[in-house]
């Protein structure tokens, strides 16, 4: 019986996935190279790409990790794993380190990680466990989404004190997503955005920083401050426009070769690859996310439980939100709010949080003759 089950656990993990996977993770490793060619000539042993490896080794580890668990058991802890990464954000803004007036990373024994990250796994483990109980019905009434309501809203303020605009934006659009998934009435959303608009206005006057209000601005007025604020985005869609339809070749990009484009190695990254591999380049790594997203979305279709696919959901739209804000930050359409691309920037937090998403996309793939009743 148990090497049935084994062989049926191989025959329902999808490769496709893992293959897409290694397609992005390919291209970022370009990229990053090419960000990061002086610094890697210049110590070849120790540079920011090496460590990108470990952390591409680590992210992979933790996938595999993921693979041996029966998600179904973590549904009885995920408060437990929630309650964890809320106490280590407050953690974070009591003795985390501070970068250029942030606080996001906690070090322990010399391993710096940013806990935000990790609060994203928990958020989807726990309002996947809530929405699968048998007490929650497909459009649940809206004394039913306070509870996830508040799950939200304390990671989201506690990110912003840090503060990290970014994530915290990526936590209310992944929570969003779940919720959404369930189905949420018409007069649920008319009564949320009265209640959310008047609030405008004091967030804007109180919470965002100015420097935050400058890049929102500068969607509007892009040459409000083009050596300040909106270098950035000048720099970036000067990068990409000029890799025109082929790009100007591997190592060849002016813009980062000259130093011009900032971040490059992080939340710029997309415009080096399309300064360097042109429209032809961009339009390849988008039909990479694309399909790592629809194959996502189908093994959400395909599970048996509403756990393993409200589970998928959360994992997959957070890869999918997180793409999407990204490149329409680097374009121009969106404002900069410091969120890098999936499995192509650098960051160790980020690579292996996104990978045990991935893994438990795998985990309920393979698992997805197991009906489940509750």
């Amino acid at each position: 019986m148990t090497v049935m089950m084994d062989r049926r656990l191989i025959e329902n993990f999808d490769w496709s996935i893992v293959l897409i996977l290694l397609g992005v993770i390919t291209v970022g490793l370009l990229s990053l190279y090419s960000a990061l060619y002086p610094q890697i000539q210049a110590h070849p042993t120790q540079n920011l790409f090496i460590k990108q490896l470990v952390w591409i080794s680590l992210g992979f580890a933790g996938l595999l990790c993921i693979l041996f668990l029966d998600y179904q058991r973590l549904r009885s802890i995920s408060l437990w794993i929630y309650l964890s990464a809320v106490v280590m954000l407050v953690a974070v803004l009591v003795v985390g380190k501070e970068v250029n007036g942030a606080k996001r990373w906690l070090e322990i024994v010399g391993f710096q990680f940013q806990p935000s990250e990790f609060m994203k796994i928990a958020i989807i483990l726990h309002l996947a466990a809530y929405f699968s109980s048998q007490e929650i019905s497909p459009y649940p009434s809206f004394k039913k989404l306070l509870y996830p309501l508040l799950v939200t809203a304390v990671p989201v303020l506690l990110v912003l004190a840090e503060p990290d605009l970014g994530t915290a934006i990526l936590l209310v659009t992944i929570s969003g997503t779940v919720i959404f998934f369930m189905g949420i009435r018409l007069r649920y959303l008319i009564t949320c955005f009265l209640l959310v608009a008047p609030m405008i206005w004091p967030i804007w006057e109180k919470v965002l920083k100015p420097y935050q209000k400058k890049r929102i601005l500068i969607l509007i007025r892009p040459d409000l401050d083009p050596l300040g604020a909106g270098y950035h985005i000048r720099q970036s869609k000067i990068a990409i426009g000029s890799g025109m339809s082929w790009g100007k070749g591997f190592l060849n990009g002016t813009q980062t070769k000259l130093h011009f484009l900032p971040e490059k190695h992080t939340d710029f990254i997309f415009s080096v690859w399309a300064e360097e591999w042109g429209f032809a380049g961009c339009l390849t790594l988008l039909v990479l996310f694309a399909a790592l997203i629809v194959l996502s979305f189908r093994v959400a279709r395909r599970s048996k439980d509403r756990y393993g696919s409200l589970l998928v959901v959360g994992m997959t739209s957070m890869i999918l939100w997180q793409a999407l804000i990204n490149m329409g930050m680097v374009i121009g359409v969106l404002p900069v709010v410091g969120i890098t691309l999936p499995f192509v920037s650098y960051g160790g937090s980020s690579l292996i949080t996104l990978c045990i998403a991935v893994g438990f996309i795998e985990n309920v793939s393979m698992r997805r003759y197991v009906f489940q009743t509750r």
